[in-house]
Formats: C-alpha cells, sequence, structure tokens
C-alpha cells in the first residue's frame, strides 16, 4: 500500500471513487456504441448503448447521492468549491445521462441520430470531466 505523498490527498473516499467509475466507464462506452451503430446501421448497437447508459445512470445515481453528502460535508474546508464543482457536474451528467436514456428507448432505427449522438458527447465528456475533478489530488489547507 502506497502512503499519500506528504501535503496531497485525493477529493473523495475510495467507495465514492468506485460508485464514480462505473460511469467514466459506461457513459464513453455508450458513446463508442452510437458511433458504431451509426457506420454499420446495426440496431444492436443502439440496444447495448441503451443498457450501457442505463448501468451508468444507476450507479451514477448513487455517486451523484454521495457528492452530495460530501459537498456538504465539505462545505466548510478549503476544498469546498471542488466538491461543489463535482457535485455540480455529476448532476448534470446524471441529468443529461436521463435524457440520453429517453432518446435511446425510441425506436431503434431513430434513436440515434444527432440528438441522441451529442447527449452521449455531453454525458461522456461530465463523467470524464467529473472523473478528472475526482481523481485529481489537492493541496491541504
Amino acid at each position: 500500500m502506497t502512503a499519500t505523498p506528504p501535503g496531497t490527498q485525493p477529493l473523495l473516499h475510495p467507495l465514492h471513487g468506485l460508485l464514480l467509475a462505473f460511469p467514466i466507464a459506461l457513459f464513453p462506452s455508450a458513446l463508442f456504441a452510437d458511433i458504431t451503430y451509426l457506420n454499420t446501421a446495426e440496431v444492436q448497437w443502439t440496444n447495448f448503448a441503451a443498457w450501457l447508459n442505463a448501468g451508468a445512470l444507476l450507479v451514477g445515481g448513487f455517486a451523484v447521492l454521495w457528492s452530495v453528502v460530501d459537498a456538504i460535508r465539505l462545505s466548510r474546508t478549503a476544498v469546498a468549491k471542488r466538491g461543489l464543482l463535482l457535485f455540480v457536474l455529476l448532476a448534470v451528467m446524471w441529468i443529461v445521462g436521463l435524457i440520453n436514456a429517453f432518446q435511446h428507448s425510441r425506436d431503434g432505427w431513430s434513436s440515434v441520430e444527432t440528438t441522441g449522438l451529442i447527449l452521449s458527447i455531453v454525458s461522456a465528456v461530465l463523467a470524464l470531466g467529473a472523473g478528472w475533478i475526482a481523481f485529481s489530488r489537492r493541496r491541504s489547507a
């Protein structure tokens, strides 16, 4: 087990990191499934994207709830802004992902058009951004 270098510590609890790892992996995977569908016209890729999106929403919802607790818990510390930013990114990611899930629940042929692709891109970028904020190290105050 490696010790945390002096003066730095992660923003989030290891269990929160485990919850956050799912949307970080699943939202970009759904994006790749959408891109593959647009290149192949195989409807099964939209089903893959819908299930990946649903998994990201399920576990991502718990990550959002945990970030609410962290934002409240860290409100009087030096990392309050980063905790709040993480919460906002996760909340917007989850809402965009939910809209994307509704988009993907439409007819298979029309579920991934411009709207579905843009929603997948936005949710993937927000998930990766939240991961960047959460897994980066901060200076302790």
